[in-house]
């Protein structure tokens, strides 16, 4: 099983930067492959960035040259390094695990979510 626990949300001006962590536990840390997501209201929960058990990582669009997806194994935490935010950045940010069910690779594991707000 994994823990994921968040931090690092807040209210920040356009333009500025905010670093969201995940702190995980479980055994099964290393092998998984990490996700951040957001969900602003009325809109569809989205994959923001991904990066995998080796540290290849992926970014939406939306947000590439902006954000920056990272892991510490060390620490058992994975990072979202936020910069140039825009105020449609606005959302609940989760961090989730992604883990071999047996069948096909599925986001199980969630953090309770951190509200990031950003200021015009």
């Amino acid at each position: 099983q994994v823990q994921l626990v968040e931090s690092g949300g807040g209210l920040v001006q356009a333009g500025g930067s905010l670093r969201l962590s995940c702190a995980a536990s479980g055994r099964t840390f290393s092998s998984a492959a990490m996700g951040w997501f957001r969900q602003a209201p009325g809109k569809q929960r989205e994959l923001v960035a991904a990066i995998t058990s080796g540290g290849t990582t992926n970014h939406a669009d939306s947000v590439k040259g902006r954000f920056t997806i990272s892991r510490d194994y060390a620490k058992n935490t994975v990072y979202l390094q936020m910069d140039s935010l825009k105020p449609e950045d606005t959302a609940v940010y989760y961090c989730a695990a992604k883990i071999w069910t047996g069948s096909t690779w599925l986001y199980e594991f969630w953090g309770q979510g951190t509200q990031v707000t950003v200021s015009s």
